[in-house]
């Protein structure tokens, strides 16, 4: 019977750092300076394996992406990477504040009547 992996359930989880960096460039059609770039602004934090090397999810590799996307359109890489860090603080805030409206209007203190 062969020995099970541990790792391959972990594929299918979002944050687990399952591309080197030079794969995450491959996948994204960039460079590694170009993710580097993106650690440096602090828009993504790779996880180091034993070794020291980075590793990337698919959660930032998508995050990566969409710096891609406005680096591509002529925004420097810094203000893409603020961009990003906004719209994300904005969307947690967005959600933030429907699950409070919920929890108000569930409460009856809330709504209008």
């Amino acid at each position: 019977m062969p020995a099970e992996n541990p790792a391959a359930g972990n594929l299918d989880d979002d944050d687990y750092p399952a591309y080197t960096m030079g794969r995450a460039a491959a996948v994204l059609g960039t460079t590694p300076a170009f993710l580097r770039a993106l650690g440096e602004a602090k828009l993504i934090t790779p996880l180091r394996s034993e070794g020291g090397h980075r590793r990337y999810s698919r959660y930032q590799l998508r995050i990566a992406a969409r710096a891609r996307e406005l680096v591509d359109q002529g925004t420097p890489v810094e203000a893409a990477c603020r961009i990003i860090i906004l719209e994300d603080q904005l969307e947690e805030a967005l959600r933030l504040n429907e699950e409070m409206r919920g929890t108000t209007d569930d409460s009856g203190t809330g709504g209008n009547p």
